[in-house]
């Protein structure tokens, strides 16, 4: 049998692997303010394994060094990821007709709020000070193309993972 601790390290690499390697895959689409991260259909994961937590957070940042906005998008990113990895890891066992649907709404209110911030904060053509208007319209923007990849491909790939049982009922892989 294979150790406990050993294999949520490996569940947590190979779902930072992933993360990060779809997330480039589709470069143009996975940053900006309107982006489309297919990645973050991933973010179902915490549901149902807590190797999902470290693994979205490593992927992130990985995927934010390597895109446009660097070690401000991997600091930010990454702590967007993180806490609501844990919300959703926490919510999971909320069910609405057997989906965690208000699991997959964390991600999109982390992301919306914290990525809206760094994007007014940061990234402001020169000139610009920061507004809450322009605030507003960053957030929705980001929490726009979250919940679509969230709910749209999220929903699905929890009800396969549900289905195939990949995942025991303590978190960790079979």
């Amino acid at each position: 049998m294979i150790n406990k601790k050993m294999r949520f390290l490996v569940e947590s690499a190979i779902i930072a692997a992933l993360y990060a390697a779809l997330t480039l895959a589709i470069y143009p689409l996975s940053y900006g303010a309107l982006q489309f991260r297919f990645s973050e259909a991933m973010t179902v994961l915490p549901v149902l394994t807590p190797a999902a937590i470290p693994g979205l957070t490593i992927g992130c940042i990985i995927a934010n060094f390597a895109g446009p906005y660097s070690w401000i998008d991997a600091v930010f990113g990454a702590l967007a990821t993180f806490m609501a990895s844990v919300c959703t890891y926490l919510t999971r066992n909320i069910k609405i007709r057997n989906m965690p649907l208000l699991s997959l709404i964390f991600p999109v209110i982390f992301n919306a709020v914290i990525i809206g911030l760094e994007i007014n904060i940061f990234f402001l053509p020169e000139g610009e000070i920061f507004t809450f208007t322009g605030f507003l319209i960053s957030a929705l923007w980001v929490g726009l193309g979250e919940a679509v990849v969230c709910f749209l491909l999220g929903t699905p790939l929890f009800a396969a993972l549900d289905k195939t049982k990949i995942f025991s009922h303590n978190g960790v892989m079979k």
